[in-house]
């Protein structure tokens, strides 16, 4: 009778160590964030910007990321210590160049943005490394947003309302989006990043359970990257 209890006892410990270590593969999430951004007001602020290594991007939104978050406004973070392989994305790499470039100083090949995308949200995503960016990679193009906007007659260069954009967002998408403003240094709020929402199947954009914490003007610039210019700074 000793020797059966001393066998569950084993079978139960290593069943909850396997939990520990592949626990980040079992979905404990409500929703996604897809986070678009857009490359010519992040690098028209303070910290500003340096085009990677592949060179400048398109003027186009980019990816920021996608990442996992629960209906209480809460999100979960760092789920394991799984570190990204370049073999896993190999046959993605030159998508994501363009889709989902770096824009952070020193210029880089995104490989380090990457790799914290996934280290902080995609290890958190029950998903594996290849689905993760894969899934992130068709939902831009799922979206669209740049062409969104110039259907409604928004393009780059001019000052809009948040209203009218949000609108022509959920025409062309579907579903409202939450618009995120940063300031350049005239002090004009500008677009520059578009959050959606996405189902825990990481392919259908929901209505967001919740929205994150934010302000624009009524009126936000729209910039182009001819009115900016990338940062040589090493930092």
């Amino acid at each position: 009778m000793m020797r059966v209890k001393s066998s569950m006892l084993i079978i139960n410990l290593f069943v909850l160590q396997c939990l520990s270590i592949f626990g980040s593969s079992l979905q404990d999430f409500d929703f996604f964030y897809f986070v678009q951004q857009w490359p010519p007001s992040y690098c028209d602020s303070r910290h500003s910007c340096c085009y990677p290594t592949t060179g400048k991007p398109n003027e186009d939104f980019t990816i920021h990321g996608l990442w996992p978050n629960y209906n209480d406004g809460k999100w979960p973070s760092n789920c394991d210590q799984t570190s990204l392989h370049k073999s896993e994305i190999s046959d993605l790499m030159s998508k994501m160049q363009k889709d989902w470039p770096t824009l952070a100083c020193p210029s880089a090949d995104g490989m380090k943005f990457w790799g914290h995308e996934w280290g902080k949200h995609g290890t958190c995503s029950s998903l594996d490394q290849h689905s993760y960016f894969q899934a992130a990679l068709q939902l831009k193009d799922n979206s669209h947003l740049l062409q969104v906007l110039r259907n409604a007659g928004i393009r780059p260069g001019n000052f809009y309302s948040v209203e009218s954009i949000k609108k022509a967002i959920e025409e062309g998408v579907g579903y409202e989006p939450f618009i995120d403003c940063n300031v350049d240094a005239s002090g004009n709020h500008q677009l520059f990043q578009v959050y959606l929402c996405v189902d825990t199947s990481s392919s259908k954009f929901i209505k967001c359970p919740v929205l994150p914490h934010g302000r624009c003007g009524s009126r936000i610039e729209f910039p182009s990257f001819s009115n900016v210019s990338e940062s040589h700074d090493e930092f």
